[in-house]
C-alpha cells in the first residue's frame, strides 16, 4: 500500500494498542524475496532502501499517538536466504535517518540520537557485520524465520533419521518384543 495509507492504518492500530501497552512494529518500504506467498523478488532496488524523509513522516505521524512503536525500514533486507553477494544490506540508511530525524527535532532529540526504535526484517543468513552495524543505529529486534524455520526442521529431520523404525509402528519395539 501506498505510505500515505500504510501510516493511517497504523495511527488508527497504535492509538487502539497504546491504551493497553501493546507495542506496534510498522512495516516501511518493500522486504525483498519471497515470503507466505508475496513475492517481491522483481521489485525495482529503488524500493528495497527507505529515505530518512520517509522513516520520519512515520516517526512524525506516531510519536504524539505513543512512543509504543518500531519501524521496520528496508535497507536492502530480503526475507529467505540468498548466496553471498546476492544480497546488498545498507544498514547505514539507519544512522541517516536517525541523524535526519534527530536534526529536525532539535534540542528535543535523545542524547543518544536514536529517536527510532528499528526492526531488521528479513535478517536469516545476513553477515554478522551488517548485523552488529544495525544494531548499532538502533535496531531492537530481528527476524530470522528462514533460519528458525531451518533449524527447526533440521532437529525433526535428524530425530527421523535416527529413530525411523521406532517410529512406524504405536507400540511397540523394532528390536524386538523383549525391548522397551
Amino acid at each position: 500500500e501506498p505510505i500515505e495509507e500504510n501510516i493511517a492504518i497504523c495511527k488508527d492500530y497504535l492509538a487502539r494498542m497504546s491504551k493497553i501497552g501493546i507495542l506496534l512494529e510498522m512495516e516501511l518500504g518493500i522486504t525483498g524475496g519471497e515470503e507466505d506467498g508475496v513475492d517481491n523478488t522483481d521489485v525495482p532496488l529503488e524500493d528495497l532502501y527507505s529515505k530518512p524523509e520517509e522513516i520520519y513522516e512515520v516517526f512524525k505521524e506516531l510519536t504524539p499517538i505513543s512512543d509504543m512503536f518500531t519501524v521496520a525500514a528496508a535497507f536492502g533486507n530480503v526475507h529467505g536466504v540468498y548466496s553471498p553477494g546476492n544480497v546488498k544490506l545498507e544498514p547505514k540508511i539507519l544512522s541517516r535517518a536517525q541523524e535526519y530525524i534527530s536534526d529536525k527535532l532539535g534540542d528535543d532529540a535523545p542524547a543518544d540520537k536514536k529517536p527510532v526504535s528499528f526492526v531488521f526484517h528479513g535478517g536469516s543468513g545476513s553477515d554478522l557485520d551488517d548485523i552488529r552495524e544495525s544494531l548499532g543505529y538502533g535496531v531492537i529486534k530481528m527476524n530470522i524465520d528462514t533460519d528458525t524455520q531451518w533449524s527447526y526442521w533440521e532437529g525433526i529431520k535428524n530425530f527421523e533419521n535416527k529413530y525411523h523404525d521406532y517410529l512406524q509402528t504405536q507400540i511397540g519395539n523394532p528390536e524386538g518384543p523383549e525391548k522397551p
